[in-house]
């Protein structure tokens, strides 16, 4: 691995050349808040972002994408990506995107998913701020990014350059790089540690513990007792940066002959997402209660996927947190709570 560093007008200089030569995407502000979106010039790039409204994830797998055309018996695939550079993800976020890559690859791999995954270089950035609901200090420390190409840390002076893979050494043509010294490299070091230990919510147990005790909380009387106040919404779903279930439908142009197949986000706290038909008009929901879908979340996101993921499907983002609107999405809370127990 290559370590560069490049001065503060130099990177806004590089910036520039990757907007005239790519297709560019990375933080950008809406608001008051943030999201990932297209970068038209270095001013609009905000690599101090706290956390962003919906995860990276929605340029690979968007929230609602069209993926066949069909034409009475004949079909024809909506999926047809540009590369594309994203540049200025979190380490959270680069975690979450390891899991979605392995969940959409295993058995039969999800092409709709991995022709824009692919085509994407991805350039992680340090977090400058950090959000008030974040515990990523705390949650799966023990699984370490693997996925970027890159990643860029801002330092006194400039920003230093991790080079990982031939896609991101290929971004160096289009700034004016010099190889880190050791100062700066420690410098990166320690501001990617020290960011860690800035988060205002942790758990206080470890990865196994919480695994262990969590599901072995299943009859517990806090999974109604915290749902009360569940709407069902499906917020918590939706800005996930983990959570990778999907609706498909048919819509149907008006010739009865020819339409779209589409996909959207789908989420276990929705009321409809357990349902299932019995046939002639019947249906069953196998997780009726609020309770039990608020349980659920909770389960596949501390220990249902331990095993396969190597660490808890949560990254600690907090992007749940902030949007409940009954604030009970919080799994600091609960899991805190429940290790008390």
């Amino acid at each position: 691995m290559e370590t560069k560093f490049i001065n503060e007008s130099g990177f806004q200089d590089f910036v520039g050349k990757l907007v005239e030569s790519r297709n560019l995407v990375g933080p950008v502000a809406k608001r008051n808040k943030f999201v990932f979106g297209e970068i038209n010039k270095y001013e609009d790039l905000r690599l101090d972002y706290d956390v962003t409204l919906l995860p990276p994830k929605k340029l690979f797998f968007p929230p609602k994408q069209d993926i066949l055309k069909f034409y009475g018996q004949k079909g024809e695939s909506c999926i047809d990506p540009d590369p594309q550079i994203l540049l200025g993800v979190h380490f959270y976020d680069i975690k979450a995107i390891d899991m979605t890559d392995l969940l959409f690859r295993e058995n039969n791999e999800d092409y709709n998913y991995l022709a824009n995954r692919e085509c994407t270089t991805i350039i992680g950035s340090n977090i400058q701020n950090v959000h008030d609901r974040a515990f990523f200090g705390s949650v799966g420390t023990e699984v370490e990014p693997k996925g970027h190409d890159g990643f860029l840390t801002k330092i006194e002076g400039g920003y230093v350059f991790e080079i990982i893979t031939a896609k991101a050494k290929e971004l160096l043509q289009f700034g004016d790089f010099q190889d880190a010294n050791e100062n700066q490299i420690k410098q990166a070091e320690k501001v990617n540690a020290e960011v860690l230990t800035k988060c205002s919510e942790k758990l206080n147990n470890t990865s196994a513990e919480i695994n262990k005790k969590v599901r072995n909380s299943f009859d517990s009387k806090i999974w109604e007792k915290t749902a009360e106040d569940c709407f069902s919404c499906g917020s918590c779903n939706i800005v996930c940066p983990t959570c990778y279930c999907f609706d498909v439908q048919d819509d149907w142009y008006l010739d009865q002959e020819t339409g779209v197949r589409a996909r959207s986000w789908d989420g276990c706290l929705k009321e409809d997402f357990s349902e299932v038909s019995l046939g002639q008009g019947s249906i069953e929901n196998f997780r009726e209660t609020r309770g039990s879908r608020y349980r659920h979340r909770i389960m596949r996101k501390a220990t249902y996927l331990n095993e396969k993921l190597g660490g808890p499907a949560c990254v600690g983002c907090g992007r749940c947190s902030s949007v409940c609107t009954s604030d009970i999405a919080d799994p600091v809370n609960v899991i805190n709570q429940i290790m008390e127990e």
